[in-house]
């Protein structure tokens, strides 16, 4: 019986363009030698996931706990509100990618992510968040966030891009999808509240569907950003 070996991780390359890349890949290839590979598979510093997958599998074993406590809060607000089911999962999932796959256009990101297991007006309503954001609608309940001010500047110019997927959303018929994720977003950062995802379980069973081989196994379009985050540290 062979003892197992000593598996290396590397940051992702986004993580390394302002290093040397490339030393860095030296130096981990470096430490190869009998005993000692590169990352495949579960890397038992994560916390396991199960054969199968669901969506609340991920906010307990892959989402960072500062992420999933903003969405989770996101979500009991809208409930609180009386907000329609469709509104409080979108509340649940707007930013899944920030939590568990990459921070840039994280808007588009998740709803890639999801749109394969929702209705299409959540994932459309999930991209145009990103954009709504930076514009206030303040008969809406929505006021530009004072955080923002700290984040990117006082004279933050927001991307042409952007601008263009507000100026679409605002002329759509689900505009008020997207706009109301926003309101139940820019209130929930408390760092003292703890919610169970149980408490979203049975909405999740309701509006969210999860494929029978787990969510990264499905041979969905996107399966393979689902396996990113069960596998993250995987070499190839």
């Amino acid at each position: 019986m062979t003892d197992t070996p000593m598996r290396l991780t590397l940051p992702q390359p986004i993580d390394l363009l302002q290093e040397r890349h490339s030393e860095t890949i030296r130096t981990a290839l470096g430490e190869l030698k009998p005993g000692v590979v590169m990352m495949s598979g579960d890397n038992p510093a994560l916390p396991p996931m199960p054969e199968k997958p669901g969506l609340l599998d991920f906010f307990r074993a892959r989402f960072d706990a500062f992420t999933v406590g903003h969405l989770l809060q996101s979500a009991r607000l809208a409930r609180t509100r009386g907000c329609d089911e469709k509104i409080v999962l979108a509340c649940l999932l707007h930013d899944i990618s920030v939590a568990g796959l990459i921070r840039a256009d994280h808007g588009y990101w998740a709803a890639q992510m999801i749109a394969p297991y929702v209705d299409p007006e959540i994932a459309w309503a999930v991209e145009k968040h990103q954009a709504l954001r930076f514009f206030a609608d303040p008969a809406n309940g929505y006021d530009y966030p004072e955080a923002y001010h700290r984040f990117f500047g006082p004279n933050h110019v927001v991307p042409e891009y952007l601008r263009k997927s507000y100026e679409d959303a605002r002329a759509h018929r689900w505009y008020m999808t997207a706009r109301v994720i926003t309101v139940n977003d820019i209130y929930t950062f408390e760092e003292d509240v703890v919610i169970d995802p149980s408490e979203f379980e049975d909405l999740v069973g309701r509006h969210f569907r999860a494929p029978e081989e787990g969510l990264g196994f499905d041979n969905s379009p996107v399966a393979h950003m689902w396996r990113s985050m069960i596998w993250p540290n995987n070499f190839l």
